[in-house]
């Protein structure tokens, strides 16, 4: 079944790069052009497809889980 087929090594590579600290301005978004090849925003709207996908959870709970908690905070503030 393709649900339960693994993330593929974008997907992957989106998961750990949010796992790191970036201790700058923009070296997260430097990082997200140089290493994945990504336009930030094209990042932030796969990101945030992954964040609802079960077997992102699986792969990586602590990140999906503390990536949801960030998300939500963010909307109930609006």
């Amino acid at each position: 079944m393709d649900e339960e087929r693994d993330l593929d090594r974008r997907e992957r590579e989106i998961l750990a790069l949010e796992g790191r600290g970036f201790s700058g301005p923009g070296l997260k978004e430097r990082a997200i052009r140089e290493e994945l090849g990504l336009a930030p925003v094209r990042y932030y709207q796969l990101l945030n497809a992954l964040l609802d996908d079960a077997r992102a959870l699986a792969f990586d709970p602590v990140t999906v889980n503390r990536l949801r908690r960030v998300r939500a905070a963010r909307r109930a503030e609006r």
